[in-house]
């Protein structure tokens, strides 16, 4: 296990966290709003934000819900937020639901976790409409989370934080006295994929508070941090690390009004801090080094990183001086970038670090609350996502001669199973303990982990050899106009595999570059790119056959490709 880089003493659960980092940072600002006036800004400070959970979980105990399963789906909002902890820290189990499923899929995820009650935006009006015309559901009470009154049997989450301020100068204090279990499942959270294929976590206090703890001992944040929330929330990912970490530490929240407004986004909050997929990342550094190529400066900024590389050796660093056009571009203040969800290009990891922002990369799973590994301010290996968080034990099941075998993770942070899916989870648990990550990797020497790709995805060829798409991927990605790639393996008629690519090129860049009328000369321009690629390779590696198109990939909501969709695409 890794030590503690800060020190932090840790909360039961997300009650105590609440109470205590509210005496610490109660006027403090929590979140940030844009006004109609340019420039200007709301705040709700953290003793507010922490008041609205205490009046809100104060109305839905009085309303009957005590220890009742109550979903929220929304896109990223305040109200969001409110309503979370206003259900987990004292009222009962909260049930995240992903903001981008169709209709008939929250509906079956609303009968499947047997909730009593939702919170929702306006987005999701007619949906729960229909929800509550068929009767499908146990739901009792549907909230709304834009109503300014309760209408037409529709309850409004403003009113009911005004009713519970009422309830609270009465004296009713149900909600604020309630005990909390914290080895019990207050947390339900549907794994991606379809309603029938995805698995509903379950995760503790413990779960939560042993992951906030291992975050806040080795990356550091102050009240001054202020983190642009953008992936969704009802993702483990953002909903620890981009919303119950900041709370914790006293940092501030703005909420990004979609991947369209992220840069001005970034600018007009004066964000310190995000967290997003790689993708986004990777999509970003592309452009700051395309614009710096397009101005004639790429010399100049290799002298200057060249220059403070060797300043940092003796601790000074000038890089935010050095590179301050390039800062000002995302808005000035940003210093700290964290991915997760996927691998992170090495290449982009360390651009970034060069330039003077501070980039890691994480790596975990719903099912471990989610952070079992990540980079931090003292350790860092570039390709790898980092060393074991201090609570978590890991080890790799039966490494093959170079060392990747599964990885497997142990600790107070691993969830307590498959909500009714015993089945499931006796495959992904371990009777003492190890939860199965699905992830092929290899740690080295100084405990840093490097993943080389899920295990259901390697292709095994007939001579034994294994192939990890991801690590191709990468390298194609790097190839000038392509967006992103999928490499799969078409079943040859000797039984063997034929390694082929699907790459989705960006439609102004490559046609611009290659200099192609059509699509038949762009592609005939990116094979010649994916040539060189193989010269990198072992010729067993070798992409055989590729195809082009300018459609994106079919992901999840938080980017991930849906493998096994696309795959029906292609063969």
């Amino acid at each position: 296990m890794r030590e503690q880089i800060y020190k932090n003493e840790g909360y039961r659960d997300l009650k105590e966290m609440l109470e205590k980092t509210g005496e610490k940072y109660g006027d403090k600002p929590a979140y940030v709003f844009k006004t109609e006036e340019e420039g200007k800004f709301k705040y709700i400070t953290h003793k507010e934000f922490r008041d609205h959970i205490k009046a809100l979980g104060t109305s839905l105990v009085n309303m009957g819900l005590k220890d009742k399963r109550i979903a929220v789906i929304s896109e990223n909002r305040y109200e969001w937020g409110v309503a979370y902890l206003a259900v987990v820290t004292g009222t009962g189990i909260v049930v995240p639901l992903d903001r981008a499923l169709p209709a008939n899929e929250i509906e079956n995820l609303m009968i499947r976790s047997e909730v009593e009650a939702i919170f929702y935006s306006n987005k999701y009006n007619e949906i729960m409409e229909d929800v509550k015309k068929r009767g499908t559901t146990k739901v009792k009470f549907f909230i709304s989370m834009d109503l300014e009154k309760e209408e037409n049997g529709i309850y409004s989450e403003k009113e009911l934080i005004e009713n519970g301020k009422k309830l609270l100068e009465e004296g009713n204090r149900e909600f604020l006295d309630s005990k909390i279990d914290n080895e019990k499942m207050s947390i339900m959270l549907f794994t991606s994929g379809t309603t029938a294929m995805s698995k509903a976590v379950m995760l503790s206090h413990k779960n939560i508070c042993t992951n906030l703890k291992d975050i806040t001992a080795v990356i550091k944040a102050t009240t001054e941090d202020r983190f642009l929330s953008f992936l969704p929330l009802h993702h483990t990912f953002e909903c620890t690390v981009g919303f119950l970490y900041p709370v914790s530490v006293g940092c501030q929240i703005a909420f990004c009004e979609g991947i369209r407004h992220i840069a001005d986004n970034i600018k007009e909050y004066q964000a310190t801090a995000m967290i997003s997929v790689p993708i986004l990342f990777e999509t970003m550094y592309k452009r700051v080094m395309k614009t710096v190529e397009k101005q004639g400066k790429l010399p100049t900024l290799k002298k200057g990183i060249k220059i403070s590389k060797f300043l940092l050796k003796f601790g000074i660093d000038i890089r935010r001086k050095l590179f301050k056009e390039i800062h000002e571009t995302l808005g000035g203040k940003v210093r700290l970038f964290v991915a997760g969800g996927a691998a992170f290009d090495p290449e982009t990891e360390r651009g970034f670090n060069d330039l003077g922002f501070t980039t890691y990369q994480g790596y975990g799973l719903t099912e471990s609350s989610p952070v079992i590994a990540a980079e931090d301010d003292k350790y860092r290996r570039i390709g790898s996502i980092g060393r074991a968080f201090p609570s978590v034990d890991v080890k790799i099941e039966n490494p093959n001669e170079e060392g990747i075998g599964e990885l497997l993770a142990k600790g107070d942070s691993i969830m307590l199973g498959y909500y009714n899916n015993e089945e499931a989870t006796k495959e992904t648990l371990t009777e003492d303990g190890w939860l199965h990550t699905g992830d092929l990797a290899k740690i080295d020497k100084d405990g840093y982990i490097f993943i080389s790709g899920r295990k259901k995805f390697v292709i095994v060829l007939k001579n034994g050899k294994n192939i990890y798409p991801e690590e191709i991927e990468a390298l194609i990605n790097k190839i000038e106009g392509v967006k992103e790639s999928f490499v799969y393996g078409r079943p040859e008629d000797d039984g063997d595999y034929k390694i082929c690519a699907k790459i989705v090129y960006d439609v102004d860049i490559a046609k611009e570059f290659y200099n192609a009328k059509n699509e038949d000369e762009l592609k005939e321009a990116i094979w010649q790119e994916v040539k060189k690629v193989n010269k990198t390779m072992p010729a067993y590696k070798y992409v055989r056959d590729i195809t082009i198109t300018d459609k994106e990939l079919i992901k999840t909501t938080t980017q991930k490709v849906k493998r096994f969709e696309e795959i029906k695409t292609v063969l």
